[in-house]
């Protein structure tokens, strides 16, 4: 399944978009210098550079305390030039990263980690969703991969991948079993799979006896190993499964497209293009 090449044409569509709105802002914070954060906040700029979306990088030591970077959210919220606020997780352990989340307003959260944002996804009124499950379920529509009906499994239990993951596959009428480090026998849940997303960060965690011939794979892990990058299959999987996401290329692509989607959608709901369900 080529994510490169999909998410390359949903960011032509967002570029579009972008011309359309006129303008869409986009504030992404970084707390601290985590090398693999920082790798992955140039990759979202450069991403919203090429589709137009102005974009400001806010950068703060990793001493910042939490009353500081929620006070800068807060700035963020009222500044209407910001669409979209995206603060880089994980954060430095002084900050309690749930409050941070909260103070992010509704309709500017592109990681759809607020309280509102995964309460509506819980009641099937998406507003904005998490970009990696959201990016896999654009990857699933593009090889029309059937959902409804199946059996799908989630390894992970993240609020960022698969808690969200799992709710969208619901949503679309799968029958969804989440598996996490506390499931024993993790095989004998991922062989009953139709789907099957992978998504804890364990190298190889998945191995080709471990999945149904003929399944859908999603790879969504990704650790830099020695070897360069390593997602959660292995690649001995690809001789079972009829589709299975490649690391990188697959559901990395995908992520950041979606962001950028986000972005656009939050752009919509402060103009009133598109209206904001509320419960």
């Amino acid at each position: 399944m080529d994510g490169a090449a999909l998410a390359a044409r949903l960011r032509e569509e967002v570029k579009r978009d972008v011309a359309e709105l006129g303008h869409v802002g986009l504030a992404t914070v970084l707390v601290g210098d985590d090398p693999a954060s920082d790798v992955y906040i140039r990759l979202k700029h450069k991403a919203a550079d090429a589709a137009g979306i102005v974009a400001v990088d806010y950068r703060l030591p990793a001493e910042t305390t939490e009353d500081e970077l929620v006070e800068l959210v807060e700035e963020l919220n009222d500044d209407d030039s910001v669409d979209g606020i995206l603060v880089q997780t994980p954060l430095p352990d002084q900050i309690d990263e749930a409050r941070v989340m909260r103070a992010i307003h509704p309709m500017k959260d592109v990681d759809g980690l607020h309280p509102f944002s995964a309460g509506q996804l819980y009641l099937g009124r998406q507003t904005l969703v998490p970009a990696t499950p959201l990016g896999v379920m654009h990857l699933l529509e593009e090889y029309r991969i059937p959902i409804a009906g199946s059996r799908a499994v989630v390894v992970g239990r993240s609020a960022l991948v698969g808690k969200p993951m799992a709710m969208l596959l619901l949503q679309a009428n799968a029958t969804v079993t989440i598996c996490h480090s506390r499931t024993e026998d993790l095989a004998r849940h991922t062989l009953d799979a139709d789907l099957l997303v992978a998504a804890v960060g364990v190298p190889g965690v998945i191995t080709a006896d471990m999945v149904k011939q003929g399944a859908t794979v999603i790879d969504v892990g990704i650790t830099r190993t020695e070897a360069g990058l390593v997602g959660d299959v292995e690649p001995d999987v690809a001789e079972v499964a009829a589709f299975l996401t490649p690391v990188p290329g697959g559901v990395g692509p995908m992520t950041i497209a979606a962001l950028l989607g986000n972005a656009v959608r939050a752009a919509r709901y402060r103009r009133g293009k598109v209206a904001f369900p509320l419960i």
